[in-house]
């Protein structure tokens, strides 16, 4: 039989309005629609805080199933030096969603940086380390979620990306483990931003975003509330009597974190503006829920 006219429409109308559902809800993009209204702040501004939102940047190893995550407060660990002597660890394990960046390790450092790790993002580069640590970093009793970012020429899926290539490899031999890749969309997005906040195209100067960044992005967009411990603000190592740390809190002896940000500051090729991004941090910190501890920064 014929549909009448009237279920014709009605039926139409369904359809139109959840494809509309569909993309609002769903788009990776809709903060484009918002950019004129909220100014400096568009990117963050778009929609409210959402319990397991998929957040469709990140795709999983083997299944390709977008990142679920149900965070209200997560606290982020820096890796810099400013961890030690702190005591943080009890503190940061009363959390319950705890994230990492790279290889940082808890181990040998629970007092400081405590022991749980609910998730971590990872540079392309440190994948290899990772690897290099399997059982402790992927094996079973690991409940961490991973998410990885890097080039389209790494990460690529047709054989040629080395480090897809790796953690393709990784979850054969740890069906448990849960990993995540950052898509291309994803990373032009994060360059994006950078250049939206800076205004400075990152390739044009000659910069890679750190791992930090990546981790505050979508830190801004799954959490409700950020508490970042041991990471230093954009005027630190300008400041009197500034404490000097190694670079990273697991590396004894290594390079001073000061001078290793002002040479990569300064590079003309290569290097990551980390001064610049934590001068965007705090410009970010002045309309969302972010705090900062060990140092605290003075937010006005």
């Amino acid at each position: 039989a014929l549909w009448s006219w009237p279920l014709w429409r009605a039926t139409s109308l369904i359809l139109v309005v959840s494809l509309f559902v569909v993309v609002f809800n769903y788009s990776e993009k809709p903060y484009i629609l918002l950019a004129p209204v909220f100014n400096s702040h568009w990117m963050f501004s778009r929609q409210p805080h959402k319990a397991f939102k998929p957040h469709l940047g990140y795709i999983s190893i083997p299944n390709q199933e977008p990142l679920k995550l149900n965070c209200e407060v997560c606290i982020v660990v820096s890796s810099s030096g400013q961890m030690l002597g702190q005591a943080a660890g009890p503190e940061i394990d009363r959390s319950s969603c705890i994230w990492r960046m790279n290889n940082a390790p808890t181990r040998g450092f629970e007092h400081d940086v405590g022991h749980r790790t609910t998730l971590r993002v990872v540079s392309h580069t440190s994948v290899p380390l990772l690897l290099q640590r399997p059982q402790y970093f992927f094996g079973q009793a690991n409940d961490t979620v991973y998410v990885v970012w890097g080039p389209l020429r790494n990460m690529r899926k047709d054989g040629k990306g080395m480090v897809y290539n790796m953690l393709r490899q990784a979850t054969i031999n740890f069906p448990h483990a849960r990993i995540y890749l950052t898509t291309e969309e994803r990373m032009n997005y994060c360059d994006m931003v950078f250049k939206k906040e800076t205004g400075k195209d990152r390739i044009q100067s000659g910069s890679y975003l750190s791992t930090g960044w990546f981790t505050l992005v979508l830190a801004m967009d799954v959490c409700k509330e950020i508490h970042i411990y041991g990471m230093i603000n954009d005027t630190y190592c300008r400041s009197e009597g500034y404490r000097k740390v190694p670079y990273h809190y697991y590396e004894a002896g290594s390079r001073d974190e000061c001078a290793e940000y002002l040479l990569h500051e300064s590079a003309p090729y290569g290097g990551h503006r980390f001064i610049t991004e934590k001068a965007v941090f705090a410009k970010w910190a002045k309309t969302h829920a972010i705090k900062f501890f060990n140092p605290p920064w003075q937010q006005s």
